[in-house]
């Protein structure tokens, strides 16, 4: 596919747009440098020296390194601060206020919605079907939605956050078919190491309408650091670097990031995350027996989605022993759920623990 075509759901102001060219801009070699109004000193709280200097746009060693683990080319990644600035460049790069569409998948992450708001770009909804077995995503209503909405980005969970389902690759190429030309699909992969299903930017080399989010916040444990990425075609990340803020990656969060990704740390991310695995088993089939438990989807996140027959009580009993999950009762659909991380071992029988105990009160 030529690029052309995913530049053309770009918006048309925005095309030939230069952005803001920032001193890090140019590749100058020099050893004294003066051209950034930096201080000449570091910080005495700077023992090391690592933030006078302004940092790299776009860290090559971490561009390189994360392009590795994604399986795409460095010039197909965008870096930037959490998965929520990519969908923040997005939305505003792509849609003309008050006329392109934002197709979301509720219950889902909030902040598609927010940025469209902020945007002023109408969101469609097209909420995810209770099959009583899961929640699922409707392909053909998404579909239809979009078409007939104006949508210039569709967001696709998988893992969807809350519900943990997944949506097939079949199924994402299918939605990126119907709508080439029209709209870009965006697959929101922040929970995908923990998923048995590929992600989707194998896709990428016949749908150049497909982006796919990343993030280190949630397996890499990295969530303090504020680094996600976007995985696209080149010109739109090309295009999408000229909307950015000049300096996304702080240098001291660019370095803990890529010392997270020498082979002895993936080594144990990896393992961490097969530990999740288990432990996800483990805790959807006690909780399917604890009291007042009415049902606990199927989950390929590190979080299972738990409806209850008294979720306020569940909440209350959770927080009083010291344990927070997150309330989903305002989301739609939920409004009997809470959505439990999956913890250490210990901790999810700390959990285990608390709500049998309710079994023993009553």
């Amino acid at each position: 596919m030529s690029a052309g075509t995913v530049l053309d759901l770009v918006r048309s102001d925005l095309r030939a747009f230069a952005g803001y060219s920032s001193a890090r801009s140019s590749a100058l070699v020099g050893d004294v440098w003066l051209n950034a109004n930096e201080s000449a000193w570091t910080n005495p709280a700077d023992a090391q020296g690592i933030a006078r200097r302004y940092p790299e746009p776009q860290p090559e060693a971490l561009r390189a390194r994360l392009a590795a683990m994604y399986g795409c080319s460095p010039d197909q990644l965008l870096i930037g601060r959490g998965s929520d600035e990519a969908i923040d460049l997005l939305v505003r790069a792509l849609c003309e206020p008050g006329r392109d569409g934002v197709l979301v998948t509720p219950p889902v992450f909030g902040m598609y919605a927010v940025c469209a708001r902020l945007q002023n770009a109408p969101l469609l909804e097209v909420p995810l079907r209770d099959v009583g077995t899961a929640l699922e995503a409707d392909i053909d209503a998404i579909i239809a939605a979009a078409l007939a909405g104006n949508a210039k980005l569709v967001f696709l969970c998988t893992p969807s956050n809350p519900a943990g389902s997944t949506i097939s690759l079949d199924d994402i190429e299918r939605v990126a078919r119907a709508l080439q030309g029209r709209a870009l699909v965006v697959v929101d992969e922040a929970y995908g190491e923990y998923a048995e299903q590929a992600s989707a930017t194998s896709l990428l080399a016949h749908r150049d309408n497909v982006a796919v989010l990343r993030t280190l916040s949630k397996a890499h444990a990295l969530a303090a650091a504020r680094i996600g990425g976007l995985i696209a075609a080149p010109a739109l990340i090309q295009t999408l670097r000229r909307c950015q803020a000049p300096y996304p990656v702080p240098a001291p969060c660019t370095a803990l990031a890529v010392a997270a990704l020498e082979p002895a740390a993936l080594e144990i991310t990896a393992s961490r995350v097969a530990q999740v695995k288990t432990e996800r088993t483990r805790l959807a089939a006690a909780l399917q027996q604890a009291p007042g438990v009415a049902r606990v989807y199927p989950s390929q996140g590190n979080y299972l989605l738990v409806r209850f027959s008294d979720a306020q009580a569940a909440f209350d009993a959770l927080l009083a022993a010291g344990v927070v999950v997150r309330d989903q009762r305002a989301a739609p659909q939920l409004h009997d759920a809470l959505r439990i991380t999956i913890g250490s071992p210990e901790e999810n029988d700390r959990v285990l623990q608390v709500l049998s105990a309710r079994r023993a009160a009553a």
